[in-house]
């Protein structure tokens, strides 16, 4: 079947849950289908990023937005009822490009990813329609707004409202729904919000799989692109508030923050104990040079994709209820679990003085991930969703 996947970036360098979820997704599909890519950009594709998709891609599409156009539209939308995401990414233009494209392929099926791009699919009433929403974006805006700056409280407010608004116009016009996890279905607020089908993330487990006898050169990692709010506020919230109540009682702690284009903000906590690396080439290393792996986060939704690479390579892992819901670990089973920065900070210190505690939890942790979190699974349940909405 001719599929034409919708997607608001290029799903290649893998440095985002949005584009990690595409990628594997495509790669899947692309076995049953012949898939059709579409993506929108603010900013040229990288040729060899672009090899990186094409043995799974009948053809791709790169529509490039205007940056000007875009900002403009941010300002004139600001009185409006549409999110401001929206906003960003729609564009007249850039939809006649989408439309000749669709005419050229007439696909049997439209999948789009996040709501943003939604628009661009919406009068094509003729072809059945997936929308992956994947988590509950307002929820994610909503509880950002208490630990943004002030000047973009009343922004993240608006948008938070708009989106509730928007994720249940879009329901009724698109055949098939998906999203990440129970916890962010429930945050749609539509009457039939039961109906949205469970497509998780997985994991490439032989690819992220333990390295024997790796030189320890870190206490605790946290990973993730850090120009993403929940990542920057969990690095923030690990450094000022739960490192110092470890170093307290195990000083000369180590801890590496490694991810992608990490902002001032993060920059700044470098210090004797604090290694900041920035993009990392092969992220596997910084999980195994590491006891312990914390994802602190507290605001944010969906699945943290870092837990399920960090417990597929065995190494244990502490987080919170937050991050957890999405998961579903077993706390003192395959994964310790706090609430509080006093919480957190015991779970790690319990973890680093104790190798009993630490090998069984990571024991735990990657045979749950094994068991739980399989690609081809989630994908072969997603084309088999399409598929029945391409045959009625």
């Amino acid at each position: 079947m001719k599929l034409l996947i919708v997607l608001s970036r290029f799903p290649y360098p893998l440095e985002k849950g949005d584009k990690l979820r595409a990628y594997y997704q495509i790669k899947e599909l692309s076995k049953y289908n012949e898939i059709i890519l579409c993506c929108f950009t603010h900013s040229w594709v990288n040729k060899k990023y672009l090899k990186e998709l094409r043995p799974y891609c009948a053809d791709i599409k790169i529509i490039k937005l205007s940056l000007w156009k875009a900002v403009f539209n941010l300002i004139k939308t600001y009185a409006s009822e549409v999110p401001f995401q929206v906003a960003y990414f729609y564009q007249e233009k850039a939809q006649k490009e989408f439309d000749s494209f669709v005419a050229e392929h007439l696909p049997k099926h439209i999948y789009c990813q996040l709501v943003r791009v939604a628009k661009y699919a919406e009068k094509y009433t003729m072809f059945p329609k997936t929308l992956d929403y994947m988590d509950a974006l307002s929820m994610g805006a909503e509880r950002r707004i208490e630990k943004a700056p002030f000047y973009l409280r009343s922004m993240l407010e608006k948008e938070a409202n708009r989106l509730k608004k928007y994720e249940v116009q879009l329901f009724d016009l698109f055949d098939v729904k998906t999203i990440i996890s129970e916890q962010d279905r429930e945050l749609i607020k539509h009457p039939k919000n039961g109906e949205i089908n469970i497509i998780r993330n997985g994991v490439k487990t032989d690819f992220f799989k333990p390295v024997p006898q790796q030189e320890i050169m870190h206490d605790i990692v946290f990973t993730g692109n850090m120009a993403y709010p929940p990542n920057i506020d969990g690095a923030v919230f690990l450094t000022k508030e739960i490192l110092p109540l470890i170093q307290a009682q195990i000083p000369n702690i180590r801890l590496v923050i490694a991810g992608a284009t990490p902002t001032k903000k993060v920059q700044e906590l470098k210090s004797d104990s604090v290694v900041v690396t920035g993009w990392v080439d092969d992220i596997r290393e910084s999980y195994a040079s590491s006891k312990v792996f914390i994802a602190p986060m507290r605001i944010g939704t969906g699945l943290q994709n870092k837990l399920l690479e960090a417990m597929s390579m065995q190494i244990p892992c502490v987080t919170t209820p937050l991050a957890n819901n999405a998961l579903g670990a077993t706390h003192k089973e395959n994964i310790l679990i706090g609430s509080t920065a006093n919480e957190l900070a015991t779970c790690i210190i319990d973890l680093l003085k104790d190798k009993d505690l630490r090998e069984k939890i990571a024991k735990g942790g990657h045979d749950f991930v094994q068991d739980t979190y399989d690609w081809t699974a989630f994908c072969n349940q997603l084309n088999g969703l399409i598929k029945a909405s391409s045959s009625i």
